[in-house]
């Protein structure tokens, strides 16, 4: 059977199959009846088309009675890495490219973040299966390293992707660029408590960023306008590990005394106390470190 056979509802439904379970790890036959509204015979179908398609990529695990990844899964259908990314993000976009025109000329920045696809999957499946995983690391600060993490989330700082999850060799919570992440293993054994994202303080905690036009701004009324301000002030909630990133990302001056260019900087953090003890401070422009945070 080839897949320009099958009609288009099917195709969709097949890709979705693959999507989920190359990066959960797991397929159930009512997954796929509850996110396509069909009968379980029409979900067993999809999923016996699936296995004539692509016979070596899922196994079926007796023990947790659902379908597995197989260690040489290859994907039959063309996953896009922007529509990969979305579906993890925001939990739509099943991976299908339909090549429907758009109604209206649209572009964005470019994205120079290019994961690699297998390497991905291999890490939110450990996130889904809370699975502790071997990788090797090459950071710009230490070099080429094994660790061994134990995954607890991805995490989207505007302009790369980043994998939150606890070293053990450090013994802390930490991020890793995706795309510096080589040979990744699974390990035997369930993570320890301290080594969950419910210990994950960072992740687990929020801050409420209280932005402004900076004030050495001349029409501090367009920056209004560019944000949407209710009363000059743009309330944002992050949480702690990703408050920095959103800093940085925006170009918001953190010092407590407004002391960068205005130019560079149309926003200003009017409450940086709020930055104590939030450790990815370290990457707001201006930021001041606090006692407490590392």
């Amino acid at each position: 059977m080839q897949i320009n056979e099958l009609s288009q509802a099917q195709r969709e439904r097949l890709a979705y199959l693959e999507l989920r379970v190359f990066f959960t790890g797991e397929l159930r036959r009512a997954d796929i009846e509850k996110r396509f509204g069909v009968k379980p015979a029409a979900a067993s179908r999809d999923i016996s088309v699936y296995r004539e398609l692509a016979p070596q990529n899922l196994g079926y695990d007796l023990s947790l009675r659902c379908y597995v990844a197989a260690t040489n899964f290859s994907p039959v259908f063309d996953m896009r890495q922007e529509r990969v990314l979305t579906w993890l993000a925001q939990g739509f976009g099943d991976g299908l490219e339909l090549s429907l025109p758009t109604q209206t000329p649209f572009e964005g920045p470019q994205h120079f973040f290019s994961p690699n696809l297998p390497t991905l999957a291999a890490l939110t499946r450990a996130i889904c299966a809370k699975r502790a995983i071997s990788i090797d690391y090459l950071s710009v600060s230490t070099g080429a390293k094994h660790r061994e993490v134990v995954p607890v989330a991805l995490a989207d700082n505007g302009l790369r992707w980043h994998l939150r999850a606890y070293d053990r060799s450090k013994k802390q919570f930490a991020d890793f660029v995706i795309t510096r992440i080589r040979q990744v293993t699974p390990l035997e054994g369930k993570p320890q408590p301290h080594e969950c994202i419910a210990a994950d303080e960072q992740w687990m905690s929020t801050v409420q960023l209280q932005l402004v036009p900076h004030p050495h701004m001349k029409w501090p009324q367009a920056v209004e306008l560019d944000y949407g301000m209710t009363q000059g002030v743009l309330q944002v909630t992050t949480r702690a590990a990703m408050a920095g990133y959103v800093l940085h990302r925006w170009s918001v001056d953190a010092s407590p005394d407004h002391s960068l260019d205005p130019s560079a900087h149309h926003l200003w953090l009017q409450n940086p106390e709020v930055l104590r003890n939030v450790q990815s401070a370290v990457l707001a422009p201006g930021a001041q470190p606090q006692e407490g945070a590392e």
